[in-house]
């Protein structure tokens, strides 16, 4: 399948015309106070079988959203397709939204150093770390918002590597009709089985599609089989690096590393506004989509829907059991739960 990036990336809602129809989200998740329902979470959800094929769903799997950051491993392996060749973390940390700690730091540095690069080509947005624990140490340290700092910081500096392995420009790489962009487009097109409805920009400045929840979980299903069965293609390559360095593509303390580290052989990651995404090594695959765009039922929703798969990890005396459920304190102490729906899924497999 072959796919080109779009000329342009406005968004016509921007400018006022008519605004898309609403999906038909469902409710996913609630907050239950002193045994009362104090907010509910409508979302989409879907599951795929080892072929990529739609297993069962709820909500509107086949609707387009954003996968905001859970598109990187789709990018990451356009960039192998390259000729992108990294030690497995480095490669992790082209897929990352990571914490943006010393090793993140220094592992974008080093990205761009082995290709004769430095920070001055980077075209992404400043930010601080986005970690908690490491934004406060980089301010108490007198550091300030940059690019290297900013959590996809290492996806663009292996952008900028595979330019000059290309002899691409690095200026305006991440322009829709660079070179490096219409073949992440295409590789898009290829591991998701589906062309985009329409493109925008993301928030760190690539190109961003919109894509099917069934898409997105199909090419995930795809990376984390391709690794687990020991293939050299470039999917295998980057779910492997992945699994072996699940602290360079978040960080300590964030639950996309809790989620791998607990799980062999997944692939997982997250993107902002309430998406997240896992590959499991048999080629099955979740997509979650937490309409409000919040971030706290997130995981919550993601492994009653790995538990919906039978994965033994997502059962109640599982090790993500602490991902399943949030306490809701009050005064301090637990009050009530931010739990999943049961309703939304099928029964837990056995």
């Amino acid at each position: 399948m072959t796919s080109s990036a779009p000329s342009s990336t406005h968004s016509p809602a921007a400018s006022g015309s008519a605004a898309p129809a609403l999906p038909a989200h469902v409710p996913l998740a609630v907050q239950i106070r002193g045994g009362a329902v104090e907010g509910v979470h409508y979302g989409t959800v879907a599951a795929t079988d080892a072929d990529g094929a739609l297993l069962w769903g709820a909500g509107s799997p086949e609707a387009p959203s954003f996968p905001r950051s859970a598109l990187k491993p789709l990018q990451a392996v356009a960039l192998v397709r390259a000729g992108l060749s990294l030690p497995a973390e480095l490669l992790a940390l082209a897929a990352a939204s990571h914490s943006g700690g010393p090793a993140h730091r220094e592992g974008t540095r080093r990205i761009l150093s082995l290709h004769g690069l430095d920070e001055a080509v980077l075209a992404n947005t400043t930010d601080l770390p986005y970690g908690v624990r490491e934004r406060r140490e980089w301010i108490a340290a007198g550091g300030r918002a940059d690019r290297v700092c900013q959590n996809c910081s290492g996806k663009h500096a292996a952008m900028a590597a595979v330019c000059t392995l290309n002899d691409w420009p690095t200026v305006g790489y991440l322009a829709p009709t660079h070179p490096l962009q219409r073949l992440v487009a295409a590789t898009v097109a290829e591991l998701t089985g589906e062309e985009p409805a329409c493109w925008t920009t993301d928030g760190c400045g690539t190109p961003l599609p919109a894509l099917s929840l069934v898409g997105m979980a199909r090419a995930y299903g795809r990376i984390a089989r391709a690794a687990a069965e020991g293939s050299g293609s470039p999917e295998a390559a980057v779910g492997r690096a992945m699994g072996l360095h699940p602290d360079m593509v978040a960080g300590e303390g964030r639950d996309v590393t809790a989620l791998m580290r607990a799980v062999p052989g997944a692939v997982a990651k997250d993107g902002f506004e309430g998406v997240q995404l896992v590959g499991l090594p048999d080629g099955r695959a979740v997509a979650v989509k937490v309409s409000d765009g919040g971030d706290r039922a997130r995981m919550p929703v993601t492994v009653r829907a790995l538990a919906a798969l039978g994965l033994p990890e997502a059962a109640e005396d599982g090790p993500l059991a602490a991902l399943a459920a949030q306490p809701v304190l009050g005064g301090g102490r637990p009050v009530g739960l931010l739990t999943a729906l049961d309703d939304a899924f099928p029964p837990a497999a056995a």
